[in-house]
C-alpha cells in the first residue's frame, strides 16, 4: 500500500468545481494585482483569527521579513529565535542585517525553550521570534512575560500553525505580528507560495501595507524602502475556497493524530514525551489547540531514525526529517560562532525526529499500514 507523506490532490480534487469557478472569476475580472479578491480574503482571515488586521503577502518567508522591517529591525540589532526550525525564521533576521541569536528547544513540544531565553538577552536585543512548530503553540505566556519585562517585540512565526490556538485564542494574535504561510503542504495549503501577517495594531498594519508595495503612497512616491510582498489575487481567490473547509481539515488531522497515538502507544517500546523508550510520541500541551501540521516522532538510538525511514520507504510509506541540521550548525551562520555545545536538545532532536503522514484525507487502512510498519521495525 502506498501512503505518501502528503497528497494535495486528495484535498483539492473534491473542490475542483469551486476552484475553477474562482479561477474563472479572477480571469474575467482583469484585476491581477491587489483588488477585491485580496480585500475579501483578508477580511475572511481576520474574522477567523479574530484579529484587527490580516495582510496577505507573497510567502511565509516574506511575512517574517515584512514584520521585521515594519518593527524597524536593522543592522546591530539582535533577535532571539529557536535553532530547531525551518531556515526562514533566522534567514529573515539576517536579511535585515540583524543577528539571529539561537535558543535551544523544549524536548517535549520541540518549541523554543523559554527558560533559555533570558540568558540570551543583551542591550542589542530587540525582539523574540518564537515558532509554533509542527502546529503546536509555543509557551506564549512565558515568552510574552519575558518580552514585557525587557521591552521586546514578539513576532509569532505561525507558518505551520494557521488555526492553532493557545488557551482558546488563535496564535498569531498575541505578539506585535503573527506570520503565516500558505505553502501547499500547510494546513491551509495554497497553489504556490503565499502568506500573511496579522496584527491588532493599526499603526503597524498601515506600515506593513505600505512596505508591501515598495513603501509607495501614492504610487511612485516612496516614503520607505519596501519591497514587492503582494499576494496574487488568484491565490487569494483559491485560498478563499479552501478557507471555508480549514476547520474540518484541522479536525481530521487531530483525529488522525489521536488514532496514531492510541494505537502506537500500545506497541512495546513506544512512549510519550521524555519517557524512556525506543520511539517517543509527540505530546500535546493542555494549553494548546494543536493542529498537527506534522505528527513527529522521535526514534532513539544512534542511526535508528534513518533505519526506520528506509524501512518505511520500502513499505511505500512517505516520511520526512524536519529538520536534520539545526540553524546554529548551518554553514551560512558559521560567522555567529554559536557552538553546538550550547544546544543539546536541538542537536538530539535533529538526529531523532521523523514525521509520518498526517494529512486529513488518510484512510484508516493507510494509517494502519503506517502503524504496522513502525511495529514491524521495532520487532
Amino acid at each position: 500500500m502506498n501512503v505518501p507523506l502528503l497528497d494535495v490532490n486528495a484535498q483539492n480534487g473534491p473542490l475542483e468545481s469551486a476552484l475553477k469557478e474562482a479561477f474563472e472569476r479572477v480571469l474575467k475580472s482583469g484585476q491581477y494585482i491587489l483588488g477585491p479578491e485580496i480585500d475579501q480574503f483578508e477580511q475572511q482571515v481576520a474574522k477567523v483569527l479574530d484579529v484587527r488586521h490580516a495582510i496577505s503577502v507573497s510567502s511565509g518567508t516574506d511575512a517574517i521579513l515584512l514584520a521585521l522591517m515594519a518593527l524597524g529591525i536593522k543592522a546591530g540589532d539582535e533577535v532571539i529565535c529557536p535553532t530547531f526550525t525551518f531556515f526562514a525564521t533566522a534567514g529573515c533576521i539576517a536579511r535585515t542585517g540583524a543577528t539571529p541569536v539561537f535558543v535551544d528547544s523544549d524536548p517535549t513540544s520541540f518549541n523554543i525553550d523559554p527558560k533559555s531565553i533570558v540568558a540570551k538577552i543583551t542591550p542589542r536585543t530587540k525582539a523574540i521570534l518564537p515558532v509554533h512548530l509542527f502546529g503546536q503553540p509555543a509557551d506564549l505566556e512565558t515568552i510574552l512575560r519575558i518580552a514585557n519585562e525587557h521591552n521586546l517585540h514578539v513576532i509569532e512565526d505561525a507558518a505551520q500553525a494557521f488555526g492553532a490556538t493557545y488557551r482558546g485564542r488563535p496564535v498569531g494574535t498575541f505578539g506585535a505580528f503573527g506570520t503565516f504561510s500558505f505553502f501547499p503542504s500547510k494546513n491551509l495549503g495554497g497553489f504556490g507560495d503565499s502568506g500573511l501577517v496579522s496584527t491588532n495594531r493599526d499603526d503597524l498594519a498601515d506600515l506593513a501595507r505600505l512596505l508591501r508595495t515598495h513603501g509607495s503612497r501614492p504610487k511612485y512616491y516612496h516614503k520607505f524602502v519596501g519591497a514587492n510582498f503582494r499576494m496574487d489575487p488568484l491565490q487569494a481567490a483559491l485560498l478563499g475556497v479552501k478557507l471555508a473547509h480549514n476547520s474540518t481539515y484541522n479536525k481530521k488531522r487531530e483525529a488522525n493524530a489521536t488514532y496514531y497515538t492510541e494505537r502506537l502507544s500500545g506497541i512495546s517500546g513506544v512512549r510519550f514525551g521524555t519517557a524512556e523508550g525506543r520511539i517517543i510520541l509527540p505530546a500535546n500541551s493542555s494549553d494548546s489547540g494543536h493542529i498537527w501540521n506534522q505528527y513527529t516522532i522521535r526514534v532513539l538510538g544512534n542511526g535508528r531514525r534513518d533505519l526506520l525511514k528506509t524501512h518505511l520507504a520500502n513499505l511505500g510509506i512517505g516520511t520526512e526529517i524536519y529538520y536534520p541540521v539545526p540553524l546554529h550548525q548551518q554553514e551560512c551562520f558559521a560567522y555567529l560562532k554559536q557552538h553546538s555545545t550550547g544546544f543539546p536538545v536541538a542537536n538530539q532532536l535533529a538526529s531523532e525526529v521523523l514525521s509520518i503522514p498526517i494529512y486529513p484525507e488518510l484512510s484508516d487502512a493507510q494509517k494502519d499500514h503506517v502503524i504496522s510498519g513502525i511495529e514491524s521495525f521495532l520487532n
